[in-house]
């Protein structure tokens, strides 16, 4: 016969704090997937695909590209760009200074040519000079915004310390974060299995 003690209270499987951690770490979860994703875009799909990673100095491309944004420029034959598109070229052919400006504009010169003429989002005219093939350097594939602080301020040998010693403790957190779950779930398995037998007893 099973004899039930009244007196004994089932331990609870559910302690008062477990729904806090459990949302504490669901956060700490998602955090990660976010921080995970931006430097999937910043720095890993930028390197596979070939395509340049810059950051917005200037205001000309406000509201659409405020200053401090990381744009992501990827190769893009003249043929294919057209008005609307957001290119980014050289200021002058051969020198290193850059332009990310709207074209606003396509036109044909008598020996085939492309010449675009583009102008800031925010500027109250078009650019003095149309934009020669030999310029461009590709069209805006996608943008990140605040990112571009981010990487100006970390340049040079210390940008690859920087994002080697992230991308470990990333991935050392997720391995925490992980084991964390897992230790808790087995936890709780376990503080259910005992509240079982010492309510059968």
């Amino acid at each position: 016969m099973t004899v039930v003690d009244e007196g004994m209270v089932p331990a609870d499987p559910a302690p008062r704090g477990g729904m806090l951690r459990a949302l504490l770490h669901a956060v700490a979860v998602a955090i990660l997937v976010v921080v995970l994703a931006v430097g999937a875009l910043a720095v890993a799909v930028p390197a596979v695909t070939g395509s340049t990673a810059l950051t917005v100095l200037t205001s000309s491309m406000e509201p659409h590209l405020p200053p401090g944004t990381m744009v992501v420029v990827r190769k893009t034959p003249v043929a294919e760009i057209e008005t609307g598109m957001v290119m980014t070229y050289q200021l002058h052919s051969g020198q290193p200074t850059l332009i990310t400006h709207r074209v606003t504009q396509v036109l044909t010169e008598p020996d085939g040519d492309r010449l675009f003429v583009t102008k800031g989002d925010n500027n109250a005219q078009a650019d003095a000079d149309p934009v020669q093939e030999v310029q461009v350097r590709g069209t805006v594939w996608y943008a990140i915004p605040y990112l571009g602080w981010v990487a100006t301020a970390v340049t040079g040998q210390h940008r690859a310390v920087v994002l080697t010693v992230a991308v470990v403790a990333l991935f050392g957190y997720a391995a925490w974060a992980l084991g964390s779950g897992l230790r808790e779930t087995v936890r709780r398995r376990s503080a259910s299995a005992r509240s079982a037998e010492a309510a059968s007893v």
